[in-house]
């Protein structure tokens, strides 16, 4: 079916249903980009790719000052 016949097809509706044709369309639509942007935010990062962006300070491991008193 081409855009023409789609068109006749249209303009032969009741005023009623062409809203409800044109409310259709545009769920269509963002549905369609619904799940572009979910395929896009789905992207995965890489391994490695935040090396040399974070460090750890050296006395990660030392223990506490505010818990010396329960050691």
């Amino acid at each position: 079916m081409n855009s023409s016949q789609i068109l006749l097809q249209y303009e032969q509706l009741p005023d009623a249903y062409k809203q409800e044709a044109i409310d259709f369309i545009e769920f269509l639509f963002s549905k369609s980009n619904q799940k572009k942007i979910e395929k896009k935010n789905h992207k995965r990062n890489a391994f490695g790719s935040l090396k040399g962006k974070i460090k750890m300070a050296d006395d990660f491991d030392e223990p506490l000052e505010d818990f010396r008193d329960y050691m």
